[in-house]
């Protein structure tokens, strides 16, 4: 495996590294950054003409990870050439009316199975519910891991974009299909969030939006436990986040609290909330925010010490709950991964990655730090 770098500052590219030394031999270029500047177009441009063969994928961020760092370049592209494997690249256009579980599992059932090793996802990150993208995906049922995660846009929450192989469109997704028996390729998710307050169930609920908890008005109870934090709700709820499981033996997912209605006394998450479930509320822990992420890279499979990729999808919460020191989520990984592993991806608006136990069943989350690591053997 060979990886070329790049950044994109003031209209043109520039290298960091070049390794690839005949570029229309590149599998794939992944790009991440701005929305405005992915939006343009022009960097997708710079990119096609230097890498001409080449698959391109990628989507804009709520920052950009490149190693152990979030980079100030505007866009960051990191191309690579596999030695044996294979790449093929699926992609649907939807609008807020379509049925999103139909659609994702189309989009994976687009994608050759002969030979598929994994699947990696990007999506729109504002205009579709990503509880459904990922039953869909789960439909499709090809007996293979899928990871991936929901574009970003700063803290802004405006417009997010998707390339795939050609310029940036919103309301579009996009599953990269890795085939080849050299390929060998491990996820890792953890959360790191602290529970408070006693578990409870979910009484009513519809899709993502959430009314009661033990037949109590949802909001009325989170303003309890938040105390002089309710007053910046919805805003603060990016730091006390819901966690749910089906059962008590269930892995738990993380959901993220986008809205309140007072009227209701109910709170709209990102992702769903269904009926049954357990929930719990979380609290920032900053050392176990950043043991999490040690823990996701754990998972991770070590091949070897050559050459390869880690795609990271991280949350835009944890951004925000750890501001400037969330890159040492980013060294943590790099620690046990290797500096063999060349990290790359983003914070995003929702992550997808299947828990260790249940390896064919992706699931969505939100406020966790999720790893992909592509090696060759």
């Amino acid at each position: 495996m060979k990886i070329d770098t790049l950044f994109y500052d003031k209209s043109q590219w520039d290298f960091d590294s070049s390794h690839i030394e005949n570029k229309g031999e590149t599998s794939i270029v992944f790009i991440f950054g701005d929305s405005d500047v992915l939006a343009s177009g022009k960097c997708f441009d710079g990119i096609k003409q230097q890498y001409p063969n080449a698959h391109i994928v990628g989507a804009s961020t709520s920052g950009t990870i490149l190693g152990p760092e979030i980079t100030t370049h505007s866009i960051v592209a990191t191309a690579v050439q596999f030695e044996k494997g294979a790449i093929a690249i699926s992609t649907i256009d939807f609008s807020v009316d379509d049925d999103i579980e139909a659609l994702s599992k189309r989009l994976v059932d687009q994608l050759p199975v002969d030979d598929l090793k994994h699947i990696f996802v990007l999506s729109d990150g504002l205009n579709i519910n990503g509880s459904e993208l990922v039953r869909g995906i789960n439909k499709a049922g090809h007996g293979i891991t899928v990871s991936g995660g929901m574009a970003g846009d700063s803290d802004r929450f405006q417009d997010t974009w998707i390339v795939a192989d050609e310029p940036a469109k919103q309301f579009r997704i996009v599953a990269v299909g890795f085939y080849g028996g050299d390929f060998s390729i491990t996820t890792g998710c953890h959360s790191g969030w602290a529970s408070f307050g006693a578990n409870r169930v979910v009484t009513k609920s519809t899709a993502n939006v959430l009314y009661e908890l033990d037949h109590q008005p949802a909001l009325d109870l989170y303003k309890k436990y938040l105390g002089e934090f309710a007053k910046d709700l919805p805003h603060s709820g990016m730091r006390f986040p819901l966690s749910i499981k089906e059962h008590d033996e269930a892995g738990e997912v993380i959901r993220t609290l986008l809205g309140i209605d007072e009227e209701s006394k109910s709170i709209t998450f990102a992702g769903d909330i269904p009926e049954g479930y357990i929930a719990c509320l979380m609290k920032p822990d900053i050392d176990l925010l950043i043991d999490g992420a040690g823990v996701a890279a754990e998972e991770i499979i070590n091949v070897n010490s050559n050459s390869a990729l880690g795609l990271v999808v991280s949350c835009v919460g944890r951004r925000v709950v750890m501001q400037q020191i969330v890159e040492d989520e980013l060294e943590a990984i790099e620690d046990i991964l290797g500096n063999n592993v060349q990290l790359t991806g983003f914070y995003s608006y929702g992550e997808i990655a299947p828990f260790q136990d249940d390896l064919l069943q992706c699931q969505l989350h939100n406020q966790t730090m999720t790893l992909t690591a592509i090696y060759e053997k």
